[in-house]
């Protein structure tokens, strides 16, 4: 069977079809999902009892000062009812009565990495999820994708092969065509998380960047220093980085200063992460000789993709329990048809307003990703130093949480 040649200029080949096909379906889920306009929206609202608990004051209090003319209050159905807090709403009330969680001045911006260089362990999953839990809480999160698969910026709204250009990426800055990265720092549906977009062109940066590196081993602090041009205005700022050993992976090693590797309970994923070890250990020393030195203010490892029905998961997840000991965050991720079903949709679990399968199993997914992102939660504020008398007085306060 003649096929024809895929890169010939001219005429319809199977992969120029396949690819217009594929495009057509993306633009229909696309349509199916986001706002008519094109652009994605947060949908998910909050009873008042869910706002309190966010806000940190009594759904009285917020009732009396609403009712005092001091907060706007939400607007209301066709029946009457009121639709439910918007995240901007719970901002609002959170600036009134001075109740954000944000670090002070004199605290760093923790830049914590999702980090893995095996693909298919949930790293984006976890990067973009984390996301929306800090900023749902009143942090400043700025998400970098350094994936060129562009996962994570596609499940905040952009389409990597028709919206995003190389000149939207950080491309020009890891060139050195630009002095800071705030040309490419976009606002996103989710109020508090801002994103540096990538998309499948990115991977020429990699190329690029390994002629620019070749005799200057410090050019990889590039994405290091770019980010403290403008860390100064959030609280975290989370990076995807690609999975796999390059040079923006190691810039990404070098830019954190927390990381967290999720990793399944499998036997092939739990020897390629001890491989990662390896390969990490001797990358930091062979940067280390060259005068570049990467420090974490926390490591730790998270159990993704965890299905509990499994013996031989549930065997490997408690050889790493017993093995990895505080390093491992207590509460598993867990393999969930929740979590399928909203990326499916393009959209993370965070984001739905009810159950895409059924309420138990949404509540279920729900509890472990809040139970991971508090754990990391917690971790971040061990290490501002403003935070400290906060967690001695929620009992959370640890002596060798750092490490």
């Amino acid at each position: 069977m003649t096929v024809g040649n895929p890169l010939s200029g001219s005429g319809v080949y199977p992969i120029d079809l396949v690819k217009r096909r594929s495009e057509e379906v993306l633009r229909s889920l696309r349509n199916n999902v986001f706002a008519p306009e094109g652009r994605k929206t947060l949908r998910r609202c909050w009873n008042i009892q869910e706002a309190a608990k966010l806000v940190g004051r009594s759904a009285q209090t917020i009732r009396n000062t609403e009712a005092a003319g001091l907060l706007p209050t939400p607007p209301r159905l066709a029946n009457g009812r009121r639709e439910g807090y918007s995240l901007e709403l719970i901002n609002n009330m959170r600036a009134y009565f001075s109740t954000r969680p944000w670090r002070s001045d004199d605290d760093e911006p923790v830049v914590l990495s999702f980090s893995n260089f095996k693909g298919g362990v949930g790293k984006s999953a976890f990067a973009t999820h984390s996301a929306q839990y800090f900023a749902t809480r009143g942090y400043r999160v700025l998400l970098i994708d350094l994936d060129s698969q562009a996962s994570t910026t596609t499940l905040f709204g952009y389409n990597p092969d028709l919206e995003i250009e190389k000149e939207h990426t950080l491309t020009p800055y890891l060139l050195g065509d630009e002095s800071t990265l705030e040309y490419a720092v976009r606002h996103t549906h989710w109020p508090g998380i801002d994103m540096i977009p990538s998309a499948l062109h990115f991977y020429n940066a990699e190329y690029e960047m390994a002629a620019q590196v070749s005799g200057n081993v410090t050019l990889l602090e590039s994405l290091k220093f770019g980010i403290a041009t403008i860390a100064d205005r959030y609280d975290l700022i989370i990076l995807d980085p690609p999975p796999a050993l390059g040079l923006i992976s190691i810039s990404a090693l070098i830019a954190a200063s927390a990381l967290v590797i999720p990793v399944p309970p499998s036997n092939t994923d739990f020897a390629s992460t001890t491989h990662f070890f390896s390969m990490l250990l001797d990358t930091l020393g062979t940067l280390r000789k060259h005068g570049v030195d990467a420090r974490y203010k926390f490591f730790r490892l998270a159990l993704s993709k965890y299905d509990e029905r499994k013996s031989t998961q549930v065997a490997i997840a408690e050889v790493m329990r017993r093995v990895f000991g505080e390093y491992l965050l207590r509460t598993p991720v867990k393999d969930s048809a929740e979590i399928d079903n909203a990326s499916a949709r393009f959209e993370t679990v965070y984001e739905q307003q009810g159950p895409l399968t059924s309420r138990d199993t949404h509540q279920r997914c729900l509890e472990f990703l809040d139970g991971v992102n508090r754990e990391i939660e917690i971790l971040v504020r061990h290490t501002w130093p403003s935070q400290q008398a906060a967690l001695r007085e929620e009992g959370l306060l640890r002596e060798n949480t750092h490490g």
